[in-house]
């Protein structure tokens, strides 16, 4: 049932071939005999078998919706009522949500079945999901290698057949990277299409969550769930949400695609130049044209994002001080040291090293040097890709410049491993949609094609990923140990 995609799922519940709670406990055996992965932080297989009952009885009753009964996962940063909500960090390792995300509430609304929540870089900070404080996921295709992050958790449950789906959020790059670093299908929608309300905070004017699937197929059901205008979100978009599903059939015929010329350096391993290569002929062969388009300003990319996201995340983690919730040291002398030693025992080194990146950014005498001027960049960013899509539909290239990585390589590193989000970053300044589609392997590794579209094109992105899928196989691909 494993291999099954979300509408085949969908059909074999309405055809009574399996129930939910049937499927369900398939999904919990298989959590429960591959722990080595370490996907999941919390299973929640008591609410997860009572929901499925729930289900069976809507299916019963003819209530069903497309999605009524399938299991899925929630990445670990999106509150879920009384259920721990960790955000994979000792801060909050004993945080019980008092609510749900509107996110969760959106999917429980639609009878869909919680597995669990999923493991993931410590406050979403980390390109390889090593920065967990319940550790390191391993990569399904590879498990002496890193899954990707923050979304680790949710990529390699979907990649190993642990999920049949899941929710992620992306930064600047943290579904799309670690969906190409496991051979799945990952989708970040456009700033403001899916509510952030309850998903824990790192850098909310960058912060997006959105779905992780096996194929273009299943993200568009999941996001047609998650998608919509938020009240108790100020940044949510108050516009219609169009039928992802409508145009996946729609002919490609016409399309024209740029290829950034940036994104093909010689810093590109050339096993995953070969691979995008192909995929752009595949597309050729679709009806597309190619023409090459400059995005100049990327190059800066990095350091802007990393002075903005450190400034924002040292703002919202001000919050986490041992007062209110989280994690609190053991016999503070007075306010000073409760502050002091809750924090220094509770963050790990990667979000201490952006709290304290961010602070500095925001201090009395430097803001305008280096925060205004990172968002000065970020505004020249967002023209060039304004400019770039003005000539052609989408824009293709890489999603990573390398395969995935082996454990422990880069974190004695931390530019190194910045610079794993080289091509990904960019698209979250300028607040664009975003795909990490599976177009093959190098090395044995999977690679990601990415595909980057204009404000609010998820469905055209989608169409233009599903026409591919249907061309290829990639997205069918199943680690070996994980098949059975």
């Amino acid at each position: 049932m494993h291999k099954l995609s979300l509408s085949e799922l969908a059909a074999g519940l309405r055809a009574k071939q399996f129930s939910s709670v049937e499927l369900t406990q398939h999904y919990l055996q298989r959590i429960a005999r591959r722990p080595e992965l370490n996907a999941y932080i919390t299973v929640t297989g008591e609410r997860a078998l009572a929901q499925a009952a729930a289900a069976d009885a809507a299916l019963a009753k003819g209530e069903a919706g497309p999605l009524t009964g399938i299991p899925l996962a929630h990445k670990d940063i999106f509150c879920t009522e009384g259920v721990k909500t960790s955000c994979g960090s000792k801060m909050l390792d004993n945080f019980i949500a008092p609510y749900n995300a509107t996110v969760v509430e959106k999917l429980d609304a639609a009878r869909m079945v919680t597995l669990g929540k999923l493991n993931m870089d410590e406050f979403a900070m980390g390109s390889s999901n090593e920065t967990s404080h319940y550790g390191p996921v391993l990569n399904p295709w590879a498990p002496d290698c890193v899954p990707g992050g923050s979304s680790g958790g949710s990529a390699a449950a979907v990649a190993a057949g642990l999920a049949p789906i899941a929710t992620g959020t992306d930064t600047g790059g943290s579904i799309r990277q670690p969906a190409a670093l496991c051979g799945i299908t990952g989708l970040k929608p456009t700033y403001g299409r899916v509510s952030r309300w309850g998903m824990i905070a790192y850098a909310s004017s960058l912060d997006q969550g959105g779905p992780m699937a096996r194929s273009a197929a299943d993200a568009a059901l999941l996001l047609q769930a998650m998608a919509g205008f938020d009240p108790k979100d100020s940044t949510s978009a108050d516009l219609p949400v169009p039928d992802y599903g409508e145009t996946l059939q729609n002919s490609l015929q016409g399309l024209k695609i740029g290829l950034p010329e940036q994104f093909f350096s010689a810093d590109l391993d050339s096993g995953i130049a070969s691979v995008i290569e192909a995929a752009v002929n595949e597309y050729r062969q679709l009806g597309a044209s190619v023409q090459t388009v400059s995005l100049p300003s990327l190059e800066l990319a990095i350091p802007a994002y990393y002075v903005i996201a450190s400034a924002e995340c040292s703002s919202n983690l001000s919050r986490f001080d041992g007062v209110r919730f989280g994690y609190r040291c053991q016999n503070p002398q007075d306010l000073t040291d409760l502050y002091v030693r809750s924090r220094g025992e509770a963050f790990g080194a990667e979000v201490k090293r952006r709290i304290l990146m961010g602070t500095y950014a925001l201090s009395a005498g430097y803001y305008d040097a280096y925060y205004l001027k990172a968002q000065q960049v970020r505004r020249l960013i967002s023209n060039d890709f304004r400019q770039a899509l003005a000539q052609v539909d989408v824009l293709m290239g890489p999603v990573t410049p390398a395969p995935a990585f082996r454990l422990g390589e880069k974190t004695g590193d931390p530019v190194q491993m910045y610079l794993s989000d080289i091509y990904t970053i960019a698209v979250n300044l300028a607040g664009l949609p975003a795909m990490s589609i599976p177009a093959g392997f190098s090395g044995g590794k999977p690679v990601g094609l990415h595909l980057i579209g204009g404000y609010f094109a998820e469905q055209y992105l989608l169409q233009i990923a599903h026409q591919y899928q249907q061309a290829t196989g990639w997205h069918q691909q199943f680690p070996a140990d994980y098949a059975g």
